[in-house]
């Protein structure tokens, strides 16, 4: 009986019926703040927080694998292996010569002996004697943005000007890059989809919980009259300001994580590695679809929240008729 004065209390301050002092209609039907209500603010900012980053991180590589792909979509190169009674400086260059008339290419530069050399250097080490080996000759070929290179023709016409001559248009490269942006598009997805279910299973639990603490308010209102719709959105308005603490801390986190990389990375990008690092993945600075969707994930995470719980409380009200 106790139990039952109680809850019929709480049931009439929540209806604004006065029975006692400092009792009046601005009592919640959910606690206003509980251990439970803390942990899944925390449980929300750590999962907004992994959900941030890794959209962050596949929209950073995403950027770098197109400035990849562009920059690389524009130039080719021209391959002058060594061919035994001819002179391989003349045929570099007047493979350039027949680069640059061709329709399409903006300019031809021919690398020199020692040019082409030290190209091999990574591999080879830095102060052997290259002189006796037969290192084929490079042209770099930059394309003009607007008209459409026939490298087909090109091709032939290098290879009948010239024995030994190959253009590579590095299309194996370009399939590659793209291989890789897909397959961390699809990581990223993959991780995303997760952290939303874990989300998706923590709001749940938390809202059966809260249920469970106040079954007897929540049966007291639903036999008195009260609409399903007035007893859901109350869960959902309390489920949701939790979200939305929790996606904003989350956010935050993940924005000032971006923001301590991108100053590491610029004060790493002096070295060799870190130039490496740098071309690869960016130099991590947040552009605007970065903070855009951080923003949109904090915002969904309090939405998806609010939603979650108010229809497990329908589904339950439901079960009570």
């Amino acid at each position: 009986m106790n139990m039952f004065a109680e809850a019929w209390g709480r049931v009439k301050a929540i209806l604004g019926v006065k029975s006692g002092p400092g009792i009046g209609r601005d009592q919640a039907l959910v606690p206003a703040s509980s251990i439970a209500g803390r942990a899944l603010v925390t449980v929300v900012a750590i999962m907004t927080f992994l959900a941030s980053l890794a959209a962050g991180a596949a929209i950073l590589i995403g950027d770098a694998s197109s400035a990849w792909q562009d920059q690389v979509a524009r130039e080719m190169t021209i391959q002058i292996r060594p061919t035994a009674g001819r002179d391989i400086e003349a045929d570099s260059a007047k493979a350039a010569q027949l680069a640059e008339k061709t329709p399409g290419v903006a300019a031809a530069r021919a690398y020199t002996k020692d040019q082409s050399e030290a190209l091999l250097q990574p591999w080879l080490g830095a102060g052997l004697d290259l002189s006796e080996l037969p290192v084929p000759r490079l042209i770099t070929v930059s394309l003009t943005p607007k008209t459409r290179l026939d490298a087909t023709a090109l091709r032939r016409t290098l290879a009948a000007a010239i024995p030994g001559a190959s253009l590579d248009d590095h299309r194996l490269w370009l399939e590659r890059l793209a291989v890789m942006a897909r397959t961390v598009v699809a990581g990223a997805a993959v991780i995303f989809a997760l952290v939303l279910v874990a989300m998706v299973l923590a709001v749940a639990f938390a809202t059966r919980g809260a249920m469970a603490g106040n079954r007897e308010i929540i049966e007291i209102l639903h036999y008195v009259g009260a609409a399903d719709a007035y007893i859901s959105r109350q869960f959902q308005r309390r489920f949701f300001r939790l979200g939305l603490r929790g996606g904003a801390i989350g956010a935050g986190a993940a924005i000032i994580s971006f923001l301590a990389l991108s100053t590491v990375s610029s004060w790493w990008r002096a070295t060799p590695s870190g130039e490496q690092v740098d071309v690869m993945f960016g130099d991590f600075n947040l552009s605007p679809n970065v903070y855009a969707a951080i923003i949109l994930i904090a915002a969904a995470v309090a939405i998806l929240t609010g939603y979650v719980s108010r229809t497990i409380v329908f589904r339950h009200l439901r079960d009570l008729t």
